[in-house]
């Protein structure tokens, strides 16, 4: 056998058989740990298990107390229903500003739904949250329409919405809280299944069938494609601005869920008490790995990612750091989850 033939395979062979610390690279080269670090998830989780050590290490029981995790829980529950709707949105290169407002509206329309009907039982309470469903749905269908047949950027349609639905609720409530919620929906708020409050529960299993739907099926891909490009999702036969209505339909629809979910939670409208709500639910959906530029996003990041917020705000609250500065720190968590998404699209462009 010559020594050219033999020179040939020896080369064959090696560029076969790739070196040992090539071996566990991804696509780009990159070695897998390197990719476990790099995904979203990872982030978060790190995340929040560093806050919940270092809460638990500066305000000790307070913090770490059954009492404590159970309302950590209940107010994720309501950043979450918001976070699911908001994520659905992001993923089509849409935003949505008005969810905070529109949760407060739902909430007190389905108090005077519930008010006319009369009554503390459950019939009283789920006719509540049909008005509520349907007075968050609205207002999701009608941003709908002026994002996708009017044409205008959703962060002003939103932010316009954000003031009209807090005006009106203002007007309809007469200026002030209604407290007179049914005894049914405080139940709901005060009870436990198995140790977990039934709010937290309803919030996880729509969580997980919203989850499935954006992953699994025909709607979902659509989502998707529609973030992706809408151009191209048109020259493949996808109704965008029809889709797009029900998007935003359905993220005002998760509003007047979570409105319904916080009657039972605090036992009145709380008017004032939602302002950071909309900024929560967003940093939420883009610390979970959702992108601003569309076509990126899982409902399984949105739930890791509601708990941050909540953990950060409780934490705050109980160390005795007063409410302002919660306020300025849910602004920079929401900025740096913004840097983290821009950083992430340059690495995989």
């Amino acid at each position: 056998m010559s020594p050219n033939a033999t020179e040939g395979r020896a080369a064959t062979a090696g560029a076969a058989t790739p070196p040992p610390d090539d071996i566990a690279r991804d696509g780009r080269g990159r070695p897998a740990l390197a990719r476990v670090v790099a995904n979203p998830l990872f982030a978060v989780v790190t995340g929040l298990i560093a806050l919940v050590i270092a809460f638990s290490i500066v305000n000790g029981s307070a913090f770490a107390s059954v009492d404590n995790v159970r309302n950590i829980t209940l107010d994720a529950a309501i950043t979450l229903v918001l976070a699911v709707g908001i994520t659905y949105v992001i993923v089509t290169a849409g935003f949505d500003l008005s969810v905070g407002s529109v949760l407060v509206f739902s909430g007190v329309f389905a108090m005077k739904v519930m008010g006319w009907v009369g009554g503390s039982s459950w019939p009283t309470a789920l006719l509540g949250l049909l008005g509520a469903l349907a007075a968050g749905g609205a207002w999701g269908a009608l941003n709908g329409w002026l994002v996708a047949y009017a044409r205008l950027n959703p962060i002003i349609v939103t932010l316009g919405s954000l003031g009209a639905a807090l005006g009106l609720s203002l007007v309809v409530a007469g200026g002030a809280d209604l407290v007179d919620v049914p005894a049914s929906m405080i139940d709901l708020g005060n009870e436990r299944v198995l140790g977990v409050p039934p709010v937290a529960l309803i919030a996880l299993v729509f969580a997980a069938v919203a989850g499935v739907v954006l992953a699994k099926t025909v709607f979902g891909r659509h989502t998707y494609a529609i973030g992706s490009s809408k151009e191209a999702a048109e020259r493949a036969g996808i109704a965008v601005e029809r889709h797009l209505v029900r998007i935003y339909l359905f993220s005002g629809a998760c509003a007047g869920l979570a409105g319904w979910l916080a009657l039972a939670r605090f036992s009145t409208t709380s008017i004032s008490g939602h302002s950071l709500d909309a900024l929560n639910a967003a940093t939420a959906a883009l610390l979970g790995g959702a992108s601003l530029y569309g076509g990126v996003g899982t409902i399984v990041g949105t739930v890791l990612g509601a708990f941050i917020p909540v953990v950060l705000a409780n934490g705050l609250v109980i160390g005795g750091v007063q409410s302002y500065w919660q306020q300025v720190v849910t602004g920079v968590v929401l900025v740096l989850a913004v840097y983290l998404d821009s950083e992430r699209r340059k690495r995989n462009e």
